[in-house]
């Protein structure tokens, strides 16, 4: 059993509360995930159950965690620079337990991650591992710990959509407890039977955290029925009050006037008026008191919202991409990555690429950005999976943004912030103070906000939550323009891309055509 009672996180920096007397219990066979907007805490909270003291230097906490005899598993959302530098076989040599495994007990474990048992003493460093790679090694030592209890911050990043059926299948048959953070929604409906959400309300000036055992789905469901049904009732209760009012109002200022005018020679009709009148301020009280009780309208974090290009459409038989290359090489120019890549897009045409890790799908999307934004014909706009390619963290989002800084910009820029939920803090932070999903959320604005034609998107949702998803998926549907991305994604692989190509060693196979 895994338990926490009472916690309660609190920035250092800017002393936000990201999550407020908390208190919560999983069991051997749950599945939880957290989710939540960008910047809420869910990573906090998932290093703090780990290890306190991973976030004494940015956070100030207070509660108790009770794991009794559970051992804990942690993987990060991303590698520690140390141990990016660190081989293979060095990486596992630093696990507890990894001397006192039999050959046996290796190989079943490397088998259990669909790993070849020469895995542990391999030169390779870990920096250089496709991203489904990094995720199977890290899993495969902290199995080698033997935990009963695994917390996973976005294990489901980077890796293909044949390792995310593989990561599913493993969530699912852990025989112990399994707290996990990601934004792909597919494993969670698959996975999770345990949903706690973190919310900021209140203008992100009040946390609040929900603990519901269920499938996401069914949250989802559940919770939107209730939010609608709750609104109903207090509109309704809010109209009956306007209408009391307007009532209590004339009756108010009849017996107003006719204090004013009655004569004081009738003292009869002045104690009859004043009698009126205390009446009158009683009832007055009574719906003030009705008022307190009154249902409350839904206060929810909401999703963004977001719009693309709305005259960035480009004609039918225009030719975005006439793409031919031979030889497909990784970065370095030491291996080959593909052959016999050729790829034709015209008009709005919504691509998307997909392909096991490691085949060089980021590496062709970034040839095709360099020779689209030198397109004078076209207004291409391209987002990196790397946001640091493109962002320049010294900066605040604000100036990000700006192109002439001059004072109508900076204030539309604001309100366009605040519609994708950031707070006037937050748009005065340095770019390199926000999260993963912030990020993003800054970059997918400016991309909004270009009139761009032509969007070529790596790994574009990413980083986005479970309930941003959906608008970010909706709003890119109905871009007018054309759209070349790489996405693991596959609700963004349904609803958004018309055409799929998965990139091999021998080039495109088509998955999908509309």
């Amino acid at each position: 059993m895994l338990q926490i009672k009472n916690l309660s996180i609190t920035h250092n920096k800017d002393l936000k509360t990201l999550i407020d007397d908390f208190s919560f219990v999983l069991n051997p066979g749950d599945k939880a995930v957290i989710i939540g907007e960008e910047g809420n805490g869910k990573s906090t909270l998932l290093k703090w159950i780990y290890d306190p003291e991973i976030v004494e230097d940015y956070s100030d906490c207070s509660g108790e965690r009770i794991i009794h005899n559970e051992r804990l598993g942690y993987l990060p959302q991303e590698l520690s620079d140390a141990d990016k530098d660190k081989t293979v076989c060095e990486f596992f040599m630093e696990s507890n337990l990894f001397s006192d495994k039999s050959p046996k007990d290796l190989n079943r474990l490397a088998a259990q991650l669909s790993l070849d048992a020469d895995i542990y003493y391999s030169g390779q460093v870990m920096a250089s591992l496709s991203g489904g790679e990094k995720i199977k090694v890290q899993l495969l030592r902290l199995l080698l710990d033997e935990p009963t209890v695994l917390l996973l911050d976005e294990p489901s990043n980077d890796i293909d959509l044949k390792t995310l059926e593989w990561l599913e299948d493993f969530i699912n048959s852990f025989p112990g407890i399994v707290l996990f953070i990601s934004h792909d929604e597919v494993l969670i409906e698959r996975t999770a039977n345990v949903v706690i959400h973190i919310e900021q309300v209140r203008r992100k000036t009040v946390s609040r955290c929900t603990v519901k055992r269920t499938t996401f789905a069914e949250y989802v469901s559940i919770r939107n029925a209730n939010l609608r049904n709750q609104e109903i009732i207090a509109l309704n209760q809010r109209r009956e009050a306007k209408i009391q009012e307007e009532k209590f109002r004339r009756i108010y200022q009849k017996i107003e006037s006719a204090q004013n005018n009655v004569s004081r020679q009738d003292p009869h009709s002045g104690r009859l008026l004043k009698k009126k009148m205390h009446a009158a301020k009683s009832l007055e009280h009574r719906y003030e008191r009705e008022k307190e009780e009154m249902a409350e309208i839904p206060d929810l974090e909401e999703a963004m919202y977001i719009r693309f290009g709305g005259s960035s459409a480009i004609p039918a038989e225009k030719t975005v991409l006439d793409l031919s290359i031979d030889q497909l090489m990784c970065p370095d120019g030491t291996r080959v990555l593909a052959k016999g890549i050729n790829l034709f897009i015209r008009g709005s045409e919504k691509v998307c690429v997909i392909g096991e890790n490691g085949t060089g799908k980021s590496t062709l999307i970034k040839v095709i950005a360099d020779m689209l934004l030198s397109r004078a014909d076209l207004r291409a706009m391209y987002m990196p999976q790397n946001y640091s390619d493109i962002i320049d963290d010294r900066l605040t989002p604000v100036d990000f943004l700006s192109v002439t800084f001059d004072k109508e910009e900076q204030t539309r820029i604001r309100t366009y912030l605040g519609s994708m939920k950031y707070t006037a803090d937050e748009m005065d932070h340095r770019i390199a103070e926000l999260s993963g999903g912030q990020k993003a959320k800054l970059i997918l604005l400016k991309l909004s906000m270009s009139d761009a034609n032509v969007l070529i998107l790596d790994e574009p949702t990413r980083n986005l939550s479970p309930l941003s998803g959906p608008v970010v998926r909706q709003a890119l549907r109905n871009y007018p323009g054309a759209i070349i991305s790489v996405s693991h994604d596959r609700k963004f692989m349904n609803e958004v891309c018309g055409t799929i190509y998965e990139l091999t060693s021998n080039g495109f196979k088509k998955q999908k055509e509309e």
